[in-house]
C-alpha cells in the first residue's frame, strides 16, 4: 500500500512539473508576465484578480506552481521517511525540491524587479532541471528501483550483472556530454522566446533565403540555436548508434538511446512549425508542442545519464546493477 502511494505522489509530482513548465512558456508566448503587475503574491494587489486574459494566464501559473510546489515537498518528505536507505532516490528528489524553490524565487523577483533576458531564460532552465529530478525520481519509484526497505526483493543482493551490462568511460562521458549540451540548446532557445527573435531567421532549413546569413541582431541568435539544435541531433545520432551496437542487452540504453533520437527529430520539426505558423492561430500550438518535446527529450537524456552511470562506476565496483531494471547498491541501495 504503501509502495502504490509513493508510486502515484512521484508520477503526480512529475507531471506537475511538466505542466508548471508548459504554463510557464504559456505565459511567455502570450505576453502575459505582466498580467499581474508588480505585484507578487497577489494578483494587482488582489487574491483572486479581476478577469483579463493576461492576469488570469499569470495567475494560473502562480496557482500551479504554487500546488505542485506542496507535491515537491510531500515526495521529498515522503523520500526521506521512506527511502532513505537510497543516496539517488533522495538525490533526484533533492534535485527536484532545490530547483523548484530556487525557480519560484527567481519568477518572484521577475515580477517585481525587472531582469535580463539572460536571467529569465535561466527561469525554464531551472524548472526544466527539478522537472528531471521529480522525472527521474518517479521512474525509480515506479520501475521498483527506489522500493522502500520492506518491499524490496530478498534476492536483490545476491544478483549480479554480466560482463556485458559494463559500459565503456568514453560511452558514459559521451551520454553525459550530450545531456549537458542539450541543456545548453535549450537555455538559447529560452533565450530567442525572451528577446522576442523568432523573426530573426525568414524560412527554414534557410534563414532568410541563406545557408549562413548576417551574423548580427536577432538573425544571429536564432541562426545560433538552429546550429545548435542541428549539433545536438548529430550527438544523438550517434549516441544512439553505439548504443544499439554496443549495449543493445542493456534495455534502459538501447530504448532510451531511440526515444532521444527520435524526440530530436520531433523537436526540429517542431521548431520548423514555429517558423511556418509565426502570425497564424497555429503559432501558439507549435511553440508549446516545442516545449513539451523538448522536455521530454532532456528528461529521456537525463535517465539515460544516470543509466549509463549506473552501469559503468555501478558495475566496475561489483555493485548490483540487473540490466533490465538498474538496481544500485551491494545488498541495498
Amino acid at each position: 500500500m504503501m509502495r502504490t502511494g509513493l508510486k502515484w505522489l512521484s508520477v503526480v509530482t512529475a507531471a506537475g512539473m511538466g505542466l508548471v513548465l508548459l504554463m510557464g512558456a504559456l505565459v511567455t508566448k502570450t505576453g502575459s508576465g505582466d498580467g499581474c503587475g508588480k505585484d507578487w503574491p497577489l494578483c494587482n494587489g488582489k487574491f483572486v484578480p479581476a478577469y483579463t486574459v493576461e492576469s488570469m494566464i499569470e495567475y494560473s501559473h502562480r496557482a500551479v506552481s504554487g500546488a505542485v510546489g506542496l507535491l515537491v515537498v510531500a515526495a521529498a518528505v515522503a523520500a526521506w521517511l521512506k527511502l532513505r536507505h537510497n543516496k539517488e532516490a533522495l538525490l533526484y528528489i533533492g534535485i527536484g525540491f532545490g530547483f523548484t524553490v530556487v525557480q519560484s524565487i527567481l519568477g518572484a523577483m521577475a515580477v517585481i524587479w525587472p531582469q535580463s533576458d539572460a536571467v529569465m531564460a535561466l527561469h525554464f532552465g531551472f524548472s526544466l532541471i527539478a522537472f528531471a529530478g521529480t522525472l527521474l525520481f518517479a521512474i525509480g519509484v515506479c520501475n521498483g528501483r527506489f522500493a522502500p526497505e520492506e518491499d524490496r526483493p530478498r534476492d536483490i543482493a545476491r544478483r549480479r550483472p554480466p560482463h556485458s551490462s559494463r559500459i565503456s568511460a568514453g560511452f558514459r562521458n559521451l551520454v553525459w556530454g550530450t545531456t549537458i549540451y542539450s541543456y545548453a540548446v535549450v537555455y538559447l532557445g529560452a533565450f530567442v522566446r525572451h528577446t522576442d527573435s523568432m523573426g530573426g531567421c525568414a524560412g527554414w532549413p534557410l534563414c532568410n533565403g541563406q545557408w549562413i546569413p548576417e551574423l548580427s541582431g536577432a538573425t544571429g541568435i536564432v541562426f545560433l540555436h538552429r546550429t545548435a539544435a542541428l549539433l545536438l541531433l548529430v550527438l544523438v545520432a550517434v549516441l544512439a548508434v553505439i548504443a544499439q551496437r554496443r549495449y543493445g542487452d542493456i534495455p534502459p540504453l538501447r530504448n532510451g538511446s531511440l526515444w532521444a533520437a527520435g524526440l530530436t527529430i520531433l523537436q526540429i520539426l517542431c521548431g520548423a512549425a514555429i517558423v511556418f505558423s509565426m502570425g497564424t492561430d497555429w503559432y501558439l500550438l507549435a511553440a508549446l508542442a516545442h516545449v513539451v518535446v523538448v522536455s521530454g527529450l532532456f528528461g529521456v537524456l537525463c535517465e539515460l545519464s544516470a543509466t549509463a552511470y549506473r552501469h559503468g562506476v555501478g558495475a566496475e565496483q561489483g555493485h548490483s546493477v540487473p540490466v533490465g531494471a538498474g538496481w544500485v547498491g551491494k545488498g541495498r541501495t
